[in-house]
């Protein structure tokens, strides 16, 4: 893997990724991985001070796949939203990889099979706090 890029989180986020960190139990897929994201977080800001360009829970994306050119279109959600074709909880792989990440970065996402693909973020096609929808 490659260096990771910096992420900038909202506080309230944070403070709302932390309660639900402390609903499950350790051993629940994604939890320590969402705990390592939350603990590397370059800048934690409020909700009125995130950039546009910047992931947030409930934000809209648009991603590439390098190798391949194969776009993703994704939102961000809570275990309990996740379901609906191209929704993507937490607490997977590229919904963890994807939280705090700014529009430009690139991750490399763990896929099954034991592959890693190397996705971009091209764009945050919506991010509630951009909106203005604060309680989402």
């Amino acid at each position: 893997m490659s260096a990771q890029p910096s992420l900038i989180l909202t506080r309230l986020d944070v403070q709302r990724l932390e309660r639900l960190l402390d609903s499950l139990d350790d051993s629940t897929p994604g939890v320590l991985a969402l705990q390592d994201e939350l603990d590397r977080a370059d800048q934690v800001v409020g909700h009125e001070d995130i950039p546009a360009g910047v992931v947030t829970m409930n934000s809209r994306v648009h991603c590439r796949e390098l190798a391949t050119g194969k776009d993703y279109h994704l939102t961000l959600v809570y275990p309990k939203d996740a379901g609906p074709e191209g929704s993507v909880s937490i607490l997977a792989p590229i919904g963890c990889a994807l939280l705090g990440l700014s529009v430009g970065d690139e991750i490399d996402w763990p896929a099954p099979g034991g592959r890693t693909l190397r996705l971009k973020l091209l764009a945050v096609d919506y991010q509630p706090e951009a909106a203005g929808d604060f309680d989402l």
